[in-house]
């Protein structure tokens, strides 16, 4: 019984159709409803304090500070990449504090890619968008959002966040 129990429910469970239809926990394990932030445009970005793109995390307070009221950025600590992120939520919490004075929502660390993939992840590496799906290659990855919870861009680490390739969108 249990187990046509969880058939049915897998039949029947809808998919998410935006962003807006997630719940993740916050870095201090509070439930965090992201319909929250329709009307504004989202930048997710998988996170990671031991990593050679860890000084984005100054340009990402700079461009959550300059569109203000109009874009959220939001990070996600990952350790899936060479283990660039061995810290507790409390520890990560603390570095992106006091080494980048993020003010930004910060969620708990989550894993990106891989069978534990968290299911939002799962959701923006597979979404239809102009660039391109599939798994994330490495730390720092962008995923941008529009005002209804769809994702209409997607930027590799590389990419700056205050560079042109980006900001362009917003």
């Amino acid at each position: 019984m249990k187990t046509l129990l969880v058939v049915l429910f897998t039949f029947f469970a809808v998919a998410p159709k935006s962003v807006h239809d997630f719940k993740v926990k916050t870095i201090d394990g509070k439930t965090f409803n992201l319909n929250k932030y329709k009307g504004k445009m989202l930048l997710i970005v998988n996170t990671a304090s031991k990593c050679g793109y860890t000084k984005q995390y100054a340009d990402l307070q700079k461009l959550s500070e300059q569109y203000k009221g109009k874009l959220v950025v939001i990070g996600f600590p990952a350790n899936n990449f060479k283990g660039q992120e061995p810290g507790s939520n409390l520890a990560i919490k603390e570095f992106c504090t006091k080494e980048f004075g993020v003010t930004f929502p910060m969620m708990e660390k989550v894993s990106v890619k891989g069978e534990d993939m968290n299911a939002l992840f799962k959701y923006l590496t597979s979404a239809e968008n102009p660039d391109f799906t599939g798994d994330i290659a490495w730390n720092f990855e962008k995923f941008l959002i529009d005002e209804n919870g769809k994702l209409v861009h997607r930027f590799r680490s590389r990419v700056s966040p205050l560079s042109p390739e980006l900001t362009k969108y917003l």
